[in-house]
């Protein structure tokens, strides 16, 4: 075979220029310290790191998300903390109200400080986050959610809950609706709710309201009412008797039927009623205008006492909706805190494979480097020892 001296050249050029690009492209990835710099150095690799790479970006918004949450909830509970705080300053002061030694004065200056509290609760039921989106307005987060309409307050938000995506296919809600913990308030025991009659001239005030068997109460509509002083009976909307009985005021006396119970003190007198019904839903700032309406009440007497202890009844409601609801709030803050314990593990388990993917072995490549740099100058060495060479050299 025969070799031509421009071949040889050509050969001995191409082998070290392709050395030179080997050593370069190991210099590159000692600079990047990334063993894929384009996916061209490994497709497959390319790939699989990309996939990493996004899964692990949207852990991270998922943690994003949970802080975001986190501080949304957080202002949520302080604002609920404060309102059951001043809920229960109005129930103190509704037993001081109810409290037979008071007088007209006494009880006026309660229902001022009564007002008060209202205006407090209002501005707490419009309170914003740290985005200025008010935190009990539902999904209608950029309009105040509570509006005074005349002695009344209406709720302008929605029913709705936002969500945020805290984790792989987990949703948790940042905020509760006002309409469910200002507004759709069950009145009476929850259960049903009571009311003296406007008639009534006795000195009876029903109190404690209790459930023996719900199995047996049918969301009826009945009135207890004293033939009396000392007996009643029962009778139901189409005005059948259900059930009599006799009463006395031993400070114990309980009206019982259909599986319910009433608690009655003081004297009736004959034709006084109470009617007996299923619980509906009552505002909070309706409770406490009602209070402090029967506050105002010139003389209090049997007819304040009974007002008052049936706004009782739905102030423990409203203390009991804004308790529930802040334990909501509570599990949902335990259950982002350990998705978000959950998520650092996932990120390190990504970041770890992605680096085996793609990050450089250093030592493997200072290696190859070495080795790539002590061929290309003895290709080098060798190349100039052959070109150097000529046959007049062995004709001397």
């Amino acid at each position: 075979m025969r070799v031509s001296t421009s071949w040889m050249a050509q050969q001995s050029v191409s082998s070290m220029l392709d050395s030179q690009s080997n050593l370069s492209d190991l210099q590159n990835r000692i600079n990047s310290g990334k063993r894929i710099n384009q996916p061209s150095d490994d497709p497959v690799g390319a790939s699989n790191a990309l996939e990493l790479s996004h899964m692990d970006a949207d852990v991270a918004q998922y943690q994003r998300n949970i802080t975001s949450a986190n501080a949304r909830l957080g202002l949520e509970d302080q604002a609920l903390s404060t309102t059951s705080d001043a809920l229960t300053r109005v129930r103190t002061l509704v037993l001081q109200g109810i409290n037979g030694t008071q007088t007209d004065q006494t009880r006026s200056d309660i229902a001022a400080e009564l007002s008060q509290i209202r205006t407090q609760l209002m501005g707490l039921a419009n309170g914003k986050d740290g985005n200025g989106d008010y935190l009990f307005a539902g999904n209608r987060t950029g309009a105040q959610p509570f509006t005074a309409q005349g002695n009344a307050v209406a709720y302008n938000g929605d029913d709705g809950q936002r969500m945020v995506a805290a984790g792989p296919g987990m949703q948790v809600a940042t905020g509760d609706p006002g309409s469910a913990v200002f507004m759709n308030i069950p009145t009476g025991n929850g259960t049903f709710q009571v009311s003296a009659g406007a008639g009534n001239t006795g000195t009876a005030v029903a109190g404690s309201l209790s459930v023996a068997d719900r199995s047996q109460w049918d969301n009826g509509n009945y009135t207890i009412a004293f033939t009396s002083a000392t007996a009643y009976e029962v009778r139901d909307a189409a005005n059948n008797v259900v059930g009599t009985g006799a009463y006395a005021d031993d400070g114990n006396a309980v009206v019982a039927f259909r599986g319910v119970q009433v608690g009655i003190s003081g004297t009736p007198a004959a034709g006084d009623s109470f009617s007996v019904g299923p619980s509906g839903t009552q505002d909070i700032f309706s409770t406490l205008d009602n209070i402090i309406s029967a506050l105002k009440t010139t003389g209090g007497g049997p007819a304040m006492k009974n007002a008052l202890n049936a706004q009782f009844s739905n102030l423990d409601q409203s203390i009991d909706t804004v308790t529930q609801t802040r334990a909501a709030i509570g599990g949902r803050m335990n259950a982002l805190d350990q998705q978000q314990s959950l998520n650092g593990d996932l990120s390190l388990q990504y970041q770890g494979a992605l680096s085996d993917v793609q990050d450089l072995d250093y030592y493997d490549a200072i290696s190859k480097l070495n080795l790539q740099n002590t061929a290309l100058q003895a290709a080098q060495m060798t190349y100039t020892k052959v070109q150097s060479s000529t046959l007049f050299d062995y004709l001397r």
